[in-house]
Order: C-alpha cells, then sequence, then structure tokens
C-alpha cells in the first residue's frame, strides 16, 4: 500500500476527506503522515485526533523556498511516504527532480484560468464571478514549479448562478473537491503500480 504525506496549510478538510477515503477503502493508500506550514493551521489538531502523525514545518524558519521545501520532503521522506497530496496548502513548494509526478494538488477552480501565485480560497471564486463566467469547478493536477500548473488529473465542474456570492460558488465548489480529490488520487495510485508481468 502506498503511504502518503498530506500538506495542509488550513482546516484540513480535504486531507481528512482523503483519510476517511483510505479508511474506507475507496482510495488503495495508507496516511502515514500530515505536515503544517504554520503551528497555526487548524487542521493540525483534526488530524492528529484521527491518529495521522504531524509534522509543523513553519515558512518563516527558512530563508529560501528550496530550504524550506528540502525540509518537508525530509519529513515524508523519513515516514516512508511516496506521494504528497497538497490538501490546501498555501506555501511555494520547490519540486525537485526526484519529486516530479509523485505531488498531487486540488485547486478550486478550473484551470489554466483562474490559477497562479495568489490564486487561492476565496480569491478564486471572487475572480470567477467578477469574470462573468458561466462555470466553475476544481481541478487536481500534478504539481511542477510554477503555480497550478502541472498535468491536469480531473476536473468536476459546476454552474455559476446569477445571484451567486463567492461564498455560494465555494461551497458548491468544495463538495466537488470532496469527490474529486479521492477519485483522482485513486485513479493516481493504481496506475503508479507496476503492470503484473
Amino acid at each position: 500500500m502506498t503511504k502518503l504525506a498530506f500538506f495542509i496549510s488550513g482546516t484540513g478538510g480535504n486531507a481528512l476527506n482523503l483519510v476517511r477515503a483510505c479508511r474506507e477503502g475507496r482510495v488503495p493508500g495508507e496516511p502515514a503522515l500530515c505536515i503544517a506550514s504554520s503551528p497555526k493551521a487548524g487542521g493540525i489538531e483534526k488530524l492528529a485526533a484521527e491518529g495521522i502523525p504531524t509534522a509543523v514545518v513553519d515558512r518563516k524558519g527558512f530563508d529560501s523556498d528550496e530550504a524550506f521545501s528540502e525540509a518537508c520532503y525530509q519529513e515524508v521522506e523519513a515516514a516512508g511516504a511516496a506521494v504528497i497530496c497538497l490538501a490546501g496548502w498555501l506555501k511555494k513548494l520547490w519540486v525537485p527532480p526526484r519529486w516530479e509526478g509523485r505531488i498531487l494538488n486540488i485547486h478550486p477552480g478550473l484551470l489554466p484560468k483562474f490559477g497562479g501565485a495568489g490564486m487561492y480560497g476565496m480569491h478564486v471564486h471572487r475572480a470567477v464571478l467578477a469574470a462573468g463566467a458561466l462555470e466553475s469547478g476544481c481541478t487536481v493536477h500534478l504539481v511542477d514549479n510554477e503555480f497550478d500548473h502541472g498535468r491536469v488529473l480531473l476536473e468536476r465542474r459546476v454552474p455559476v448562478l446569477s445571484d451567486d456570492t463567492p461564498e455560494a460558488l465555494q461551497a458548491r465548489v468544495y463538495a466537488e473537491e470532496m469527490k474529486a480529490f479521492p477519485e483522482a488520487l485513486a485513479a493516481f495510485l493504481v496506475a503508479l503500480k507496476p503492470a503484473k508481468p
């Protein structure tokens, strides 16, 4: 069973959803570690309560994205995890060659639109409404060294309603995130396994 690490910066809702999906057999992975980018992340206690080992790697303690990222990878590798899921992770993560193709992220918009530096959380939903877009959704993608840029694994879409507020749109998109990330991760892990001879 592939061991998984979850990276969080906030409440940990997407990470908890993935933990449940693993335990229910919908995702063929084993939760091994949660890393938070700040000691203030609300998801730390929630994931610890689920029995997931947690570690804080505070971005403030490092002078570069590379040094910060390497500290995160050292924690992941010590836990024996082979795949990383960014679940509400808000820090720039530098991807060295040894981790290319093994880090997944979920973004609360349809990429490549409404992505990039500073486009996270409610900022995305406000931008979608300001642009007059007719639909939004979420995107699960592989992570590379550009924000919200790597290969798309799965999208789920929702209509934008004429009376939408950013909060209402966020709620509909988040409901799809709860389906999309487990589905995409499960397919990714199945494909990761070597084919039987």
